[in-house]
C-alpha cells in the first residue's frame, strides 16, 4: 500500500493512529533538535513533526538536507 491517509484528510479522529502519507516537500524548518517538515499532495498539507530523542538521529539529519518538491513517503503516528 503506497498511503493510508492524504495529507488533506486527517482529522482528531485518527489521533494515536499509525499512517503512512507521501507528497511533495513544501517547506523544512530547521530548529536544531526539532525539524518540521509540510508535507503536501493535492489534497493538503500536513506538518511532520521530528523530535531528538524521539526519532532516529540519521532520520533526523535525513530530513535537513530535503528541499522543496522532494517526494518522500512518510510513516508515524498521529498527534
Amino acid at each position: 500500500m503506497l498511503r493510508t491517509h492524504t495529507c488533506g484528510e486527517l482529522t482528531l479522529a485518527d489521533l494515536d493512529k499509525e499512517v503512512i502519507l507521501c507528497g511533495w516537500v513544501n517547506k523544512v524548518r530547521d530548529k536544531g533538535s526539532l525539524v518540521w517538515i509540510d508535507l503536501r499532495d493535492r489534497y493538503g498539507i500536513t506538518q511532520i513533526t521530528l523530535v531528538e530523542g524521539e526519532v532516529n538521529q540519521e532520520i533526523i539529519q535525513l530530513a535537513k538536507t530535503l528541499g522543496r518538491e522532494n517526494v518522500i513517503k512518510v510513516t508515524a503516528k498521529v498527534v
